[in-house]
Formats: structure tokens, sequence, C-alpha cells
């Protein structure tokens, strides 16, 4: 049920104890009280939490050079410029990018996505092509793709998904073979969980010469990224999900194909000269990071990224599989309870439905004792209409997690069962 444990960066193999009363130490929210009870966060799919490491970098800034970057002569600018741009190749480092250029600073995993589709995908479409996503994929990975797809007469040809909720890879193939403009797919399922075996998948779609995105939002949290091994074309996370702050994110892009990109947006920044006859655009990253962009942000994703560095990734990796091990055999053990979801591989997620109980209801209940879970359709639909279902809860650990909130959110749902049944 949990990830192959192979492909930890460099410097990252090393296997240890994982102290996670040490990590909770850095994580302040999870020391206040909701309704009366210890706060019990388990809604980090939607936006993980920030250790103080995070919170002090954003202070820090505002506090001693908060200025604009990259247009300034004095000191406060040079200082948060140089903070920027470290944040930069902090991020380069950390997913393995060749180069820093391969970098973009955006909003979100969403505004990646917009990016790519508008500025690269809509340029290359005719009337009759098709662009490939799958079927387990949040609405950003979709309804970007929709959009242009309208305006050039173009077509979505979605994978289909087993009922495990793995990519069907042979129906990947037939779709392949067609040659669409791009694949795009998420490395994690936001509603299942499944980690989806993006290497391999890869390489089926580049011997068909088809271009890759991966939609890295669900990935980036639990799973060690090398976009060089994986050979992705584009690569997208938020640092929200990330123990970063949110408004920022990341778009990754091989730099031959990049460079490919018309700007998204025009403005400050992405230029190297303006007339009123005509405009040159400034070379990457800068061309497609128009206006003043989110500075604090993007030094907050730094220090989220030092503070991920300093982690044993496979300690942390091994106690994140053993803590959802538990939390599934002991939700399965609760009557009327249904995962959504079982995948050979997966991570973090816990999606659920139960007997006569609405999934809004359960989260309702579930607050009432300090338990945060996110209940809907999760920006899933698909999914949702793929296994018939109108909603799920969804229980979402991150490595702050323990057992004993495993335990009190058990807890709650046999209680949960009880009223409802």
């Amino acid at each position: 049920m949990t990830r192959s444990q192979t492909g930890f960066p460099k410097g990252q193999e090393k296997s240890g104890l994982f102290n996670v009363e040490k990590i909770r130490a850095d994580f302040p929210i999870l020391n206040r009280k909701v309704q009366g009870n210890s706060l019990v966060y388990l809604d980090s799919a939607a936006t993980s939490q920030k250790p103080i490491q995070v919170i002090q970098a954003l202070q820090d800034y505002y506090q001693t050079c908060n200025a604009n970057v990259h247009r300034g002569v004095h000191t406060l600018s040079q200082e948060a410029t140089n903070l920027y741009e470290a944040s930069r190749e902090k991020t380069q480092a950390f997913i393995n990018a060749e180069r820093s250029e391969e970098i973009i600073f955006v909003r979100s995993t969403t505004e990646a996505l917009n990016l790519l589709a508008h500025s690269y995908v809509m340029e290359l479409l005719e009337p009759g092509d098709e662009i490939a996503v799958s079927e387990m994929e949040h609405h950003s990975n979709i309804v970007p793709w929709q959009l242009i797809c309208q305006k050039r007469s173009a077509r979505l040809a979605v994978v289909p998904i087993t009922d495990t909720g793995e990519i069907d890879l042979q129906e990947l193939d037939q779709i392949l073979k067609r040659q669409p403009k791009i694949l795009t797919l998420a490395h994690v399922s936001n509603a299942l969980g499944t980690v989806n075996p993006v290497k391999e998948i890869v390489k089926m779609a580049h011997a068909r010469g088809v271009k890759v995105c991966i939609d890295g939002a669900q990935g980036i949290p639990h799973l060690p990224v090398d976009v060089q091994d994986m050979g992705c074309d584009f690569y997208c996370f938020s640092g929200h999900k990330a123990f970063g702050p949110t408004g920022v994110g990341i778009l990754y892009g091989r730099l031959e194909v990049l460079e490919k990109l018309s700007p998204y947006q025009g403005g400050g920044e992405m230029i190297l000269s303006v007339t009123f006859e005509k405009s040159t655009y400034n070379e990457l990253p800068f061309r497609l990071e128009a206006g003043t962009p989110n500075i604090a942000g993007v030094i907050g994703l730094g220090a989220s990224v030092d503070y991920l560095n300093q982690l044993d990734f496979s300690a942390l990796a091994a106690y994140e599989d053993t803590l959802l091990e538990y939390a599934t055999v002991q939700l399965l053990g609760i009557e009327g309870l249904r995962v959504i979801g079982n995948a050979s591989s997966k991570v973090g997620v816990l999606s659920f439905v139960m007997d006569n109980v609405h999934p809004h209801d359960i989260g309702t209940i579930l607050d009432q004792k300090g338990i945060a879970i996110r209940t809907g359709h999760h920006c899933a639909q698909p999914v949702m209409d793929r296994f018939k279902i109108p909603a799920t809860a969804r229980a979402s650990i991150a490595f702050y997690n323990t057992k004993e909130e495993i335990d009190k959110l058990c807890e709650a749902l046999q209680e949960v069962y009880r009223i409802f049944n």
C-alpha cells in the first residue's frame, strides 16, 4: 500500500530513527486548541503546516530587507535580490534541475499549468489534435487544457484509471500511439494518494515523441524528486503544500523546451526594452516572471527547502509509510467505512465513505473534537464520478502526524457511525 523506498537524492540515503516529537516542536500551530481539544491536523493535502524556520524567514525579510528585487542599486534591494535568487538555486538543487534558469517562479501549481497551456501547448494545437490527461487529475490539470482545446478545436484524450485507482498503462499506450501534443498527469493523486510510475510513463511518452508535464503538487511533500532522472519535460508544484508559504509555486522546464514558451504576461521585469513600436523580451527565467513577484513567498520557499534538506528523507519516508499502513488498517476496522483508492503504491491520503453518513457530516462532527480533515470532491470530480460517489472524507497525513492522532480520528469516526446508524 505504500511507496517504493528508492530514488532518494544524493546525501539523503541514510536511514535512521525519525523523531516525530522533535519535528512537531518546529510547527507551532500544532500546539493550539480547537473546540477545546488539542488540534489533530489531517488536511496536509490541502495545505501543509509551516515550521518556525519558514515563519521566521518571512518575518526576517519584512523586518530587515523589505525591498523590490532586481531593479535597485541600494543595499536593501540587493539583499532582497540575493535571497530571492538563492531560493531559485536551492529549488534547482532540490529537484536536481540542470540550470537555475529552468526554475520559473509562479503563484501556484495552477498558474504553472495555465502558463504552460497558454504559452506553449496552445500555439502547437491544430484542429483535431489531442491533449492527454488522466482520469485522476485535479481540476487544475483539466480545465486549462479544456480552455485551449475549445479555442483550437482540439480535444482531451482521457487515460482511464482502474478500480484500485491506478493509471491503466495499456490504455495509456493506445492514446500515446495517437501522439497527443502533451501528456499531463499527477505525480500523486490528491484524491486517492496513488503514486504514479512517472519515470516509466515518461519513457513510454518520449518513445512516441510526446512531451510530458508532471503535476507535482502532492508528490513534492512526500517523495524525492529528481527531474533529470525522471526525464519529464515539465514539473510543477506549490510551496504551500511543501511546508512553505502560500502564493508561490514552481514551473520547471527543460531549457530547450522552456525557451519555446512565449511570454504569458506583459509588464516589468520580463522585458529588455520597450517602445511604442515594439518590445524586446528578457532572457529566461525573467521573461516568464512579469511584475513584482511574491518576494517574501519565494524567500519562504527557500527556507522550506532548507528545512526539508536537513531531514533524513529515508527515515521520513519510512515513518510516513508506517503511519499510512497503520491508519489504513485502523480505518478498515471501522464498521460501515470503505476506503476509496487502494493502489499498490500510495502516500499520504486516505479517502473514505461511510454508510448512511454524508462526508460533510463526518467533517463537521470531527471538527467538534479538534480533528481537521477535508470533505467534498477535492477538486477531482471525475474521480468521484469514476467511483460513483458524490464526495469523500479525506484524511491526509504528513511527517508531523502521529499514531495517537490516528487513534483519535478512528475513535471519533466510530462515534460518527454510531450516531447515524
